[in-house]
């Protein structure tokens, strides 16, 4: 895909700004690293240790978006939304929306912002339609807290902080297929 712009890639495209990003790595890849990264009470006792330690909260922050940064274009908003957007982040879309892509993707799929570039949104629907995840996407996401942007949203997830973080309620019908053009 030409012209995809990977997580690795899109950091330094356009200073701070959201650039929609093709992830890093394979969805059954990311499906692992979700597995092994669920919370577990080792993983809760590491969160709190490194929120009751400031400078341990900051280094495995820093890490955190390093790697998320890298492998999904990762923005740090704390509230991810990943597992339900098949590891495509839509805070990589340009105007930050995470419920769906906005009424401008161009026929051929290309965000409305940045044209040449496909939708994030897009993307996340490929992705999720390949392993049969479609469902997850159907989730509704509530709206960013702005005051948790550059905190770690895996010390949140593993202290289930991430609860309500979407809806659990998958049982809206299916979503058409789209057709290629």
């Amino acid at each position: 895909m030409e012209n995809a712009v990977h997580a690795s890639d899109a950091g330094g495209r356009v200073a701070n700004r959201p650039v929609p990003t093709t992830p890093g790595i394979s969805l059954p890849l990311a499906l692992v690293l979700g597995r092994l990264l669920r919370p577990q009470r080792h993983l809760y006792a590491l969160a709190v240790w490194l929120e009751a330690t400031p400078w341990a909260y900051r280094a495995f922050t820093a890490v955190e978006k390093a790697v998320k940064g890298k492998l999904f274009g990762c923005r740090m908003c704390a509230q991810c939304a990943l597992p339900s957007t098949a590891y495509a982040c839509p805070m990589s879309c340009p105007k930050e929306l995470r419920n769906g892509p906005c009424g401008g993707v161009a026929a051929n799929g290309d965000c409305e912002v940045y044209p040449g570039l496909r939708c994030v949104w897009l993307v996340a629907y490929e992705r999720a339609a390949a392993a049969g995840r479609t469902a997850d996407l159907r989730r509704l996401q509530r709206p960013i807290d702005q005051r948790e942007w550059g905190l770690s949203s895996w010390v949140n997830y593993w202290q289930n902080r991430d609860a309500g973080l979407w809806n659990g309620d998958t049982s809206f019908a299916p979503a058409p297929p789209i057709e290629p053009r």
